[in-house]
């Protein structure tokens, strides 16, 4: 898989992120702060034992568009 960078949010300071990438196969890649919060994991649905949540501001998410 390859990556393309389009951007990390605007409140970011010099080699920072949260950031969005794009992949070859179609899909997205997040890059943000990994979700500690034990009650915030509760709350996820069906979390997979290879998978992780993370949190990222809303103007990372424009990017996507």
């Amino acid at each position: 898989m390859r990556l393309e960078f389009l951007g990390k949010t605007g409140n970011s300071n010099e080699g920072s992120c949260p950031a969005l990438y794009r992949t070859d196969r179609g899909t997205f890649v997040v890059q943000g702060k990994r979700v500690t919060d034990p009650d915030a994991i509760l709350d996820v649905r069906d979390l997979a034992d290879d998978e992780l949540i993370v949190e990222v501001p809303a103007d990372v998410l424009d990017l996507a568009r």
